[in-house]
């Protein structure tokens, strides 16, 4: 979980198909809340959800 350490080295990128072969990237920074409970072996999110958290990449 190191990416819980440093947030800004990892940004996920999500891509939506959107059809006749076109898409939109959205970059979710900070994906995670916190870390999951030891022994988990799965996770799952709502797609929409973090869709609505996602923003366009900024790069400096």
């Amino acid at each position: 979980m190191y990416s819980l350490n440093k947030p800004d080295d990892f940004i996920p990128a999500m891509v939506e198909f959107l059809g006749d072969q076109q898409y939109r990237v959205h970059y979710l920074r900070q994906p995670f809340i916190r870390e999951p409970d030891f022994g988990v072996t799965s996770v799952n999110y709502s797609f929409a959800e973090l869709l609505a958290r996602a923003e366009a990449l900024v790069l400096p």
